[in-house]
């Protein structure tokens, strides 16, 4: 093919001459560079690299510089006048121009590409205006979506009568029972015009969630509070309030939803656009944010928090959002650039003590304790609790069910749950009104102990008599008081001059720390040396008692045990021991107290410097300030002491 080409160049040369083949390649040339750029394209280029002329000319120098200079984009090429450098410059045009052809027919691909790719993008947008066409006639439902909206109707129509414990919950302030003290004090820092955010203290089930909820009703009914009449009040499990270091999931105070990894709405994903999602702060805003068991939280949580409370907003952040973005809502740039409002009252709740709660809230909180309740408390909230199910109860049922919880809440659910047992037990013939006024018995009440492994709730009972080697000291934990049973003996040392103290291992290495006190004492007090003596101390039960309240009641258990003194099981005791016999001041006074009523006891003797914490309105139990041990001996009661 090449040598036929050859034949018929040296032909054409032969009958035209070199000259005019050159003039005809050129031609050529200018056609082929015509019907690539079009003729338009290359009178524009012809004007900028001044070619005009030379591409009109008829000499060949003339019309191949013009050529070089259209093709190269260069008005600066002069005419080659030797055929060598003639054909040096079209070898050069050659070039440019394949370069010229191939960018071309890439530009003519890629185009078609994109006018499919424009026509595929038509026939959807066709189809979505079509498809809302039809919407805005007849509506989005389609027949799978209506028979799922009937079913959810269907559900809505069907429900059960409320709960017991919603039926039997505190309407009114007025019907909480026991904790008069800590609703006023609530009231006076929510019902006011400057409300403080506060802390409620004190055991599970004696109503902290209910008059925290009750009190912002009051506040709201109030002029000269700032909450409106429909001020919210959102409520919130510590425990549960977990979230994600990197911002991904924050329910308290919110976070931002990234379009790209966590699936936003389709209108931002696909512009790539973040949306702040609001949390429980802003929720509550203007009115009471209320978090149970507040000191579950994470600490890193609670810090993070306070910056919230002394803010009143909250922040957002996103390395997604561009502010100059033209496609960015307006309420989406206005909470990147201020925040969310976030102005509330925090009213925290625990069972845990002081000392668990992050310093910096605390220090920004009011803190209310709520008292433990008594047994007198207890029946009357069981006797309400009777009443508004509409139920009747046997002699003694109130007092069995108040014996097996001091907890409010726990009190109501065991009368719930035997009036249930009451109703089952009736005969299902019977008249619906006498079914309704059904009466609880004993029976119905140990059917739910049974079944719900229930225990009395204080097992150690105060008693009329006197023993030797065991005394009842008094503990607290979680705002809950118990008494503590410490019993004693003492025996001859196995080996003269090498007694042994044994005492258990699980109750803690200060409460250890206590008995070596306590024996130091007793040789001060008794002139016996302990090394005389086997000795063994026992906490009935094996509790952790891992503190210095013990110290004086593990005193008494071996003093009477070494003594052989008996002991009034009537008493019970609190305070730290020191090695000079002095009686130092203890925590948890009130709930100690508590307790030892719970359980029946007559005297309860209390370290001098907690005595101004003793409660003046506790009743049924006398109370008797003390400052060292010999004080405590004359105030036993008079007996026998055998040595």
């Amino acid at each position: 093919m090449a040598n036929a080409h050859q034949v018929y160049a040296t032909r054409f040369r032969r009958k035209f001459g070199v000259e005019d083949e050159l003039s005809r390649y050129v031609g050529a040339l200018y056609e082929m560079l015509s019907s690539v750029l079009g003729q338009d394209k290359i009178v524009l280029r012809a004007g900028k690299v001044n070619a005009l002329k030379l591409m009109r000319s008829q000499n060949l120098p003339d019309r191949l510089c013009g050529l070089q200079r259209l093709v190269l984009e260069d008005p600066t090429p002069e005419r080659a006048t030797t055929r060598a450098a003639q054909r040096k410059v079209l070898a050069e045009i050659e070039e440019a121009m394949a370069d010229v052809i191939a960018q071309r027919h890439a530009e003519d691909a890629i185009e078609r590409r994109v006018n499919e790719k424009m026509a595929e993008r038509h026939q959807e947008y066709v189809k979505d205006l079509k498809l809302e066409a039809l919407r805005e006639t007849s509506g989005p439902e389609t027949p799978a979506s209506q028979a799922k909206l009937e079913e959810l109707q269907a559900l809505s129509q069907r429900s059960l009568a409320a709960s017991a414990l919603q039926q039997l919950r505190p309407q009114t302030l007025r019907d909480v029972i026991g904790q008069e003290a800590a609703i006023r004090a609530l009231l006076a820092k929510i019902s006011s015009p400057y409300p403080q955010h506060a802390i409620l203290y004190g055991p599970p089930g004696v109503g902290k969630t209910t008059v925290a909820r009750l009190a912002l009703e009051v506040a709201k009914s109030r002029p000269y509070t700032p909450f409106a009449k429909s001020a919210p009040f959102v409520e919130a499990s510590g425990t549960t309030l977990r979230w994600d270091p990197r911002e991904t999931v924050n329910p308290l105070l919110g976070s931002v939803h990234d379009p790209i990894y966590q699936g936003g709405r389709r209108e931002f994903a696909d512009a790539g656009i973040p949306e702040p999602k609001l949390g429980l702060v802003t929720r509550a805003h203007g009115g009471v944010l209320f978090i149970d068991e507040i000191g579950e939280m994470d600490p890193s949580l609670q810090s993070r928090l306070l910056k919230v409370l002394e803010d009143k907003r909250v922040t957002f952040e996103s390395s997604y959002y561009d502010e100059s973005a033209p496609n960015v809502p307006e309420y989406v740039k206005r909470l990147f650039r201020e925040g969310a409002p976030a102005d509330f009252i925090l009213i925290g709740a625990t069972t845990r003590e002081p000392e668990d709660i992050d310093p910096a809230i605390r220090s920004r909180c009011a803190e209310i304790f709520f008292e433990p309740l008594t047994p007198h408390q207890i029946l009357a909230i069981v006797q309400g609790a009777i009443k508004r199910l509409g139920a009747r109860a046997a002699r003694g049922v109130t007092k069995l069910i108040a014996s097996y919880t001091i907890e409010g809440r726990k009190a109501v659910q065991i009368v719930a749950d035997a009036y249930g047992q009451a109703l089952y037990r009736l005969h299902p013939g019977r008249h619906a009104e006498k079914i309704r006024r059904a009466s609880i018995v004993e029976a119905d009440v140990r059917a739910v102990v049974q079944t719900s492994r229930l225990v009395q709730h204080t097992l150690v009972k105060g008693r009329a008599r006197r023993e030797i080697g065991k005394s009842f000291g008094l503990g607290v934990l979680h705002h809950l008081g118990s008494i503590i049973e410490i019993e004693a003996v003492a025996f001859p040392a196995a080996q003269a001059g090498k007694g042994t103290v044994r005492f258990n291992d699980t109750a803690g290495s200060m409460a250890k720390d206590s008995v070596f006190n306590a024996t130091s004492v007793l040789r001060s007090v008794t002139g016996r040396d302990v090394a005389g003596y086997d000795l063994h101390i026992n906490v009935v039960g094996g509790g952790n008692i891992d503190g210095p309240s013990a110290g004086l009641a593990i005193f008494l258990a071996l003093y009477s045990a070494v003594t052989r003194t008996p002991l009034p099981q009537d008493v019970a005791v609190t305070g730290e021991l020191s090695i000079q016999g002095k009686v130092r001041g203890v925590g948890g006074i009130v709930e100690k107290l508590y307790a030892a009523r719970q359980a029946g006891m007559r005297r309860v003797l209390v370290p001098k410097e907690n005595a101004r914490e003793v409660d003046a309105a506790l009743t049924g139990l006398e109370v008797v300030p003390i400052t060292n041990v010999e004080q405590v001996l004359r105030d036993l009661p008079a007996t026998q002491r055998r040595r």
